[in-house]
């Protein structure tokens, strides 16, 4: 049987936690678009999951190469979205690791933090844009147009979103910073 779940995650680790309880309580995930997890019933703690953020989209001939090395380890891909693979393996094969050594996880969550800062500032272009053009355009007595208080109203927004990023990312930068750290203590 197919079970749907809309849920919405913005930290990737809690994200796998999730799915890997999921699996626990005997559901495996079979697909996934924005928001929307798609479950079939399966033998109770059959799969691990992880998921990771490709350096390139899916599609490209690095990433389709390092996919199907996964795929060669025993590794399935469920599914992709935009560069996000979500990847399972049989809980029965042991223990299921992508990076066995701190200059791997350090780089995948630096993939992480450039995503969110891309992000982040694409938010404030679009903010400081719609902010400038709408206070602009109210000094000018509109003569740019009526739409000053839509462009201050977006513009807001976008800032918003912009500051949620960078909250984002704040997590990410400090487990950079610790695995660091950590490297430095072991060299």
């Amino acid at each position: 049987m197919k079970y749907v779940i809309w849920k919405a995650y913005w930290d990737y680790e809690k994200e796998e936690r999730w799915l890997n309880e999921m699996s626990a309580r005997g559901l495996a995930m079979s697909d996934y678009s924005w928001c929307r997890y798609v479950f079939a019933d399966a033998q109770k703690g059959e799969y691990n999951y992880r998921i990771e953020l490709l350096e390139n989209m899916p599609t490209h001939p690095e990433s389709m190469a390092y996919l199907r090395f996964l795929e060669e380890s025993g590794v399935e891909v469920v599914t992709t979205y935009m560069r996000w693979v979500y990847l399972r393996k049989p809980a029965s094969e042991g223990a299921f690791d992508l990076y066995t050594d701190l200059d791997s996880k350090i780089r995948h969550y630096q993939r992480i933090n450039y995503f969110w800062t891309a992000l982040m500032i694409a938010e404030f272009g679009a903010a400081v844009a719609n902010l400038g053009i709408g206070i602009a355009n109210l000094f000018l007595n509109e003569r740019l147009g009526n739409f000053s208080y839509g462009n201050l109203i977006i513009g807001s927004c976008v800032l918003a979103l912009g500051i949620l990023f960078l909250v984002l990312d704040i997590p990410i930068r400090r487990k950079i910073r610790k695995l660091r750290q950590e490297k430095a203590i072991h060299e």
